[in-house]
């Protein structure tokens, strides 16, 4: 639900501003986004004891860097529509909607043994040519027994399961048999 209020006001900043103004309005709002996650800032603005005019002051405080009339508006008008708790939300759109505009995307790699960084550089050399964007991958190592790239932005997920090859070539053999 918050994701489909953020889209709303993304889509009248996208029309107001150039990209590059919303690549800085992006990273004022993902540090905004960041306050959020500390229990003693989202207990002050989700009280009911705090006063719009407080809350207001605490936040267009920290859009400043912004120097834009617009994104104080915009504040104003979610702290007016009771609608603070959708900045997240909003940060995570605005993300994704640049990249979507720019065609740069992030993914990740998933795997329980190392994997070499020209194998990697590779991998989204070819995936940023099939896709016609361009593609950067971080590695992550974990439990997973094999490889999984996600590509959240295209919506691409790639795994390759060690188990799941063993079984199938277990299978494989007994059919033959």
């Amino acid at each position: 639900m918050e994701e489909l209020i953020a889209k709303r006001y993304i889509k009248a900043l996208k029309s107001d501003f150039d990209i590059q103004t919303l690549q800085n309005i992006s990273s004022v709002f993902n540090a905004l986004a960041e306050l959020f996650k500390d229990d003693k800032f989202v207990s002050v603005i989700e009280n009911p004891e705090v006063n719009a005019s407080t809350k207001s002051e605490i936040l267009l405080e920290a859009v400043q860097p912004a120097k834009s009339e617009r994104v104080d508006n915009l504040i104003k008008l979610l702290i007016e529509n009771k609608r603070i708790n959708i900045i997240p939300a909003m940060a995570k759109e605005l993300q994704k909607d640049i990249a979507k505009t720019m065609k740069t995307y992030e993914g990740v790699i998933y795997s329980d043994s190392k994997i070499n960084k020209k194998v990697i550089e590779k991998f989204a050399k070819g995936l940023s040519e099939k896709f016609d964007s361009s593609i950067s991958f971080i590695f992550i190592k974990n439990d997973f027994n094999g490889i999984k790239v996600e590509v959240e932005g295209l919506g691409i997920e790639i795994n390759f399961s060690k188990d799941r090859i063993d079984s199938q070539i277990i299978d494989h053999i007994i059919k033959a048999i």
